[in-house]
C-alpha cells in the first residue's frame, strides 16, 4: 500500500474510569457530539496495572477504547487532547477526575497517546502537549517499547488494535480510490 498520500489518521480515545462512574452513556453521548460517531468500543479491560490513580479514582478501575469513524488529522492532537483535559474537569467530583481520557491515534506504523507530561520519548506537538509513542507496528504484529505503560506492555490490547488497524486501511484504500 502507498502510504506517500496518507494524511489523516484513525482518532482513538482511552478511558479509565472506576466501576462507580455512573455516566458513561451520558459520556459516550457527549463525546459522540464532539468527535464524531465511534466505529468501534473495545471489550472492558480490568486495569489492575498500577496504583497511580488508586487515590483519584478508588479502586476496581476499567480500561476501555473508542476507535471514532471520522479519519482525523494528526495536527490536531494537541487539541484534541485540551478538549478531553476538559471533560475530564467536567466530570470530577470533590476536585478529583471520576474519568481519565487519553486520546490518541493510529496509522499504519504505530500507536501514540497524547501526553501534558514532558518525557524523553515524547515528541512536543504545541499548546502544552505531547505525542507519546506506545506501540509500533512491525514484523505484523504490534510491540510495545521499553517506555511503554505496564498495561500496553502486556499485549492485552493489541487484539483491538489489530481489529482497528483493519478498519483504518479499509478507509484509506476507500479514501485513495476516491481520488
Amino acid at each position: 500500500m502507498n502510504t506517500s498520500n496518507i494524511k489523516h489518521v484513525k482518532l482513538i480515545i482511552g478511558l479509565l474510569y472506576s466501576d462507580n462512574f455512573l455516566e458513561f452513556e451520558n459520556f459516550i453521548n457527549l463525546i459522540t457530539n464532539i468527535f464524531g460517531k465511534i466505529d468501534k468500543i473495545s471489550p472492558l479491560f480490568p486495569f489492575n496495572y498500577t496504583d497511580y490513580y488508586k487515590t483519584e479514582f478508588g479502586s476496581n478501575l476499567n480500561r476501555r477504547f473508542l476507535s471514532f469513524k471520522d479519519l482525523a488529522s494528526p495536527e490536531k492532537l494537541s487539541e484534541t487532547k485540551i478538549i478531553t483535559n476538559k471533560l475530564e474537569e467536567k466530570y470530577s467530583k470533590n476536585h478529583k477526575r471520576t474519568i481519565n481520557i487519553d486520546p490518541g491515534y493510529l496509522d499504519l506504523d504505530k500507536f501514540v497517546l497524547a501526553s501534558a507530561k514532558h518525557g524523553r520519548q515524547k515528541i512536543y506537538v504545541g499548546n502544552g502537549i505531547y505525542t507519546d509513542p506506545i506501540l509500533e507496528y512491525y514484523h505484523k504484529g504490534f510491540n510495545s517499547f521499553n517506555w511503554s505503560f505496564p498495561d500496553f506492555k502486556s499485549n492485552i490490547y493489541f487484539d483491538f488494535f489489530s481489529e482497528v488497524k483493519t478498519i483504518y486501511k479499509k478507509q484509506i484504500k476507500e479514501h485513495q480510490q476516491t481520488k
